[in-house]
């Protein structure tokens, strides 16, 4: 063990109490946070054979690599596929989508006692880690039992490089140990090599997040809410919305509804644990609310939605007509606009989308995404597609169109992983 993983080894030991206390702490707002404990420090039954395993921290990730999934359970009936995650959000996902299909505990700890049992328990043939985990003491262990390591859809922004580039020796000797690097955009690929990544080991494979396949199912579903709600209605869906964005929705909500009295609002907040008091916001707004959690009956005078149940993101938005993503009013970053321009639905943001800066821009000068300045941009932007149904109807086309032609990530991240197997073995 080099010098500089070994103090960060002894770090992460050190921090390991506080790791368990953050999860406690925040199982005040979601119990399920200090639940499966063990599962954290490498406590998980025993496959029985070897897997596959592949990491997605959360919601956002785990949704991202369906097609991925769906494509290696295929591809590789005869290995169980292992899926983990870090939060309970994430892991309720993976159980939602796929159930029993997959094998399913929380990440570990990047402890080496920790990495040791979860790996001589679980056998993995190959790990994919979705999007950017480096994290050195899996990296070395994955490198010891020569299981290959495979980063997807791998990104880092300019200012993450600049903060990984403060341990440069420390990840460069981390990155050493992937076997394969699949990048989102060339981009990403330079900024992996300015961290030590080799060129060889770097390869664009594009965005899996394109890959999106959109469910008939859905649609119809979609299509079913509408008339339920009133075929004539127009429909702005505001999705992962944070703290401090929903009072700016319902303020521009309310000066829509004056030029369109029959808008409805479905107001989806990124975290479970807000959606107690997100519903409450609305319902003191004045106007009639509905929690789609309570199963209560929409009615024509129902104003506001609120989508406090967990994955139905795309049935919100194969109802909507205009989309607002949040994340992006508030400095977090931004979320993903593409489930929406899947749909064909139109979307604008706030100018904090830097978690998203190889889709907004394209998206944006493509016509399908408009990034709003303020409170009084995001309100000119929706009053011009409400009130305009051809402009409207334009942009989703272009969103819709600039999705379609994106798409090629997953064939690409097979081809590796078939590689990588393949080498492995022989």
């Amino acid at each position: 063990m080099s010098t500089h993983r070994f103090l960060y080894t002894l770090l992460m030991y050190l921090l390991s109490p506080l790791f368990v206390l953050r999860l406690l702490w925040r199982s005040r707002a979601n119990p399920a946070y200090r639940q499966r404990l063990g599962e954290r420090f490498g406590c998980v039954p025993a496959t029985g054979r070897p897997c596959i395993w592949l990491h997605a921290v959360s919601v956002g990730e785990t949704i991202a690599a369906r097609p991925l999934i769906e494509r290696l359970l295929v591809e590789y009936p005869q290995h169980p596929l292992l899926v983990t995650t870090t939060t309970p959000t994430g892991s309720d996902t993976v159980r939602r989508l796929f159930g029993g299909r997959v094998l399913h505990c929380y990440f570990p700890y990047d402890l080496p006692d920790a990495l040791a049992r979860f790996l001589t328990r679980m056998q993995p043939l190959l790990l994919v880690v979705m999007e950017t985990e480096i994290w050195p003491n899996l990296y070395a262990a994955c490198a010891q039992r020569n299981i290959p390591l495979m980063l997807a859809n791998a990104r880092l922004s300019g200012r993450s490089t600049r903060g990984y580039a403060r341990l440069a020796s420390l990840v460069r000797e981390t990155l050493a140990n992937a076997s394969l690097i699949a990048t989102r955009d060339p981009q990403d690929s330079q900024h992996f090599q300015q961290l030590g990544a080799k060129p060889e080991q770097v390869e664009v494979c594009g965005n899996i997040k394109f890959d999106l396949q959109v469910s008939s199912t859905v649609v119809e579903q979609g299509r079913q809410l509408r008339s339920q709600w009133g075929s004539q209605r127009q429909v702005c869906v505001a999705a992962s919305t944070h703290q401090g964005e929903d009072e700016i929705i319902l303020r521009v909500f309310a000066r829509l509804r004056e030029q369109c009295p029959d808008l409805l609002l479905v107001v989806v907040p990124r975290h479970p644990e807000r959606f107690d008091a997100v519903a409450t916001l609305c319902a003191n707004s004045g106007l009639p609310t509905v929690r789609r959690s309570t199963g209560s009956a929409f009615s024509l005078d129902t104003a506001i939605i609120v989508g406090d149940s967990m994955g139905e993101m795309l049935l919100w938005y194969a109802a909507a007509d205009v989309a607002f993503i949040g994340g992006s009013l508030v400095a977090h970053g931004g979320h993903n606009p593409l489930e929406a321009a899947a749909f064909g639905v139109p979307v604008v943001s706030g100018e904090h989308v830097h978690n998203f800066a190889d889709i907004f821009p394209p998206l944006c000068q493509a016509g399908g995404a408009v990034l709003a300045q303020d409170e009084t941009g995001l309100y000119a932007q929706l009053q011009e597609w409400l009130q305009d149904a051809a402009e409207q109807q334009q942009a989703g086309q272009a969103a819709k169109t600039f999705f379609q032609q994106n798409q090629r990530a997953v064939d690409c991240l097979i081809q590796a992983i078939t590689t990588l197997m393949t080498t492995s073995r022989g």
